[in-house]
Formats: C-alpha cells, sequence, structure tokens
C-alpha cells in the first residue's frame, strides 16, 4: 500500500510534523528561558523603548497584547505589539522578542527592500485568502471537466508560497540587528546573549517550516493538476 502514496502527499505530512515539532521546541524554549532573570533589569517594554529611541524612531508606540507568541510589528499603525508576558517579563527571552520586532520597526524607519516588498503583497494576498480554498477544492472536484478552477486556484496559492519564503529574509535581517544591538548596548550578558540568539533561531525556524509546508502544498496541487491533464 504505501508504494502507492504519492511521494507528495508524504512531503506535506512531513512538513505538518516537523512544523508541530518546532512549536513544541520553540515553546519550550522560550518557556525555559523565561525562568532565568535578566541581569540588567529591564523588562520588555523597556527594551523596545530602548531601542527605538537609540534609532531615532519617535513615531512608534509600545503595547501589550493578548496571548503567548502573539509579538509582531504593524507597520499600518506604527505598533510595536508585544505579548503580556514579553511586555513584563525581565528575561532573554524577553528582551530577544522585544528587540526583534524593533528590529521590523528599523527596517519600516529605513524603508528595508524586502519588507517594503512583503507590505506590498499583503493587500493582494488579504483580498484572495477568503476565495483560495474554496477555488481550490472546487478545482479537485471539478478536475474531470474542466483544469481551469484548479489551474486558478494554484494560480492564487503560489502567491501565499512566494510570500512565505519573502518573508524570510525580512525575519531573519529583524533578527540579526535585535543581537546586535542588545550586544552592542549591553543588555545582555554573553550567556544571556546566547539564549536570546537560540530563542530567536527556533522561532526563525517556524517560519522556514511555514515556507518549506506552503512550497509542498503547492507541489501537490500541481501533481494533481498535471495528473487531471495526463488523463485527458
Amino acid at each position: 500500500m504505501l508504494h502507492n502514496i504519492s511521494p507528495i502527499y508524504i512531503l506535506v505530512i512531513g512538513a505538518m510534523l516537523v512544523s508541530w515539532l518546532i512549536q513544541w521546541r520553540l515553546r519550550s524554549k522560550f518557556a525555559k528561558y523565561a525562568q532565568i532573570g535578566l541581569q540588567s533589569g529591564l523588562s520588555g517594554k523597556q527594551i523596545a523603548e530602548l531601542m527605538l529611541a537609540d534609532h531615532g524612531i519617535t513615531d512608534v508606540r509600545v503595547i501589550s497584547t493578548e496571548g503567548r507568541l502573539t509579538d509582531h510589528y504593524n507597520p499600518a499603525d506604527k505598533t510595536v505589539n508585544l505579548s503580556e508576558a514579553v511586555y513584563e517579563e525581565r528575561s532573554a527571552s524577553a528582551a530577544a522578542v522585544a528587540a526583534h520586532e524593533c528590529g521590523h520597526a528599523v527596517q519600516h524607519a529605513t524603508a528595508y527592500s524586502m519588507l517594503q516588498f512583503r507590505s506590498a503583497m499583503v493587500p493582494a494576498l488579504s483580498s484572495v485568502a477568503t476565495y483560495m480554498p474554496w477555488i481550490l477544492m472546487g478545482g479537485v472536484f471539478m478536475i474531470r471537466t474542466t483544469l481551469i478552477p484548479l489551474g486558478l486556484g494554484i494560480a492564487l496559492f503560489s502567491l501565499t508560497t512566494l510570500f512565505s519564503f519573502v518573508t524570510l529574509p525580512v525575519e531573519f535581517d529583524a533578527s540579526r540587528r535585535a543581537l546586535a544591538w542588545i550586544d552592542k548596548r549591553g543588555i545582555v550578558t554573553p550567556q544571556e546573549h546566547a539564549m536570546a540568539k537560540d530563542a530567536l533561531w527556533w522561532a526563525a525556524m517556524t517560519y522556514v517550516v511555514a515556507a518549506l509546508s506552503s512550497l509542498a502544498t503547492l507541489l501537490y496541487y500541481v501533481s494533481i493538476f498535471m495528473g487531471g491533464r495526463d488523463r485527458r
């Protein structure tokens, strides 16, 4: 039976499993480092505000948002949104996350090209996100009569895959900026720097796996499309 299973299908399932493992590892790392107090005694909020000030950014607010690992920078309203734990905590993981999100604010302020490219894609993706799953599903069911819906769905899904890969340099660059700044500013000790780097590395891996999962899913639909075309 196993030899009849498509390699692409196995790849998709494997990517889902790896994604779950990465998420589990990320949460365990953050939980571990959150228990170790930062010697500088600064909270995530204070670190974020300090990094923004050091880069001459005065029009970005640092606010608290509900949940865990919900941290993000919103370029639309220029806010650094830190999860409740990161906002209040004084740990290496909180320092890493706060500085990372401010790294996105610095990218925005300096017109970092990849961030601009990603931001330009958001309106198009938002408009198709609601309909794309239905188009793909309908295309699969209609494959014996027409390939057009599935082909359209694949074209739309390829945009989300491209977005996932464009996100990678944006995230890695934000982490690079964050680690360089907290080290130069003396926010962390060498040991705390290693913990912050490790936390950000695992966070980055979630984006890598998401991009690869999106690519695997895209290839899965392409394989269905090619199979349908061959049967015609």
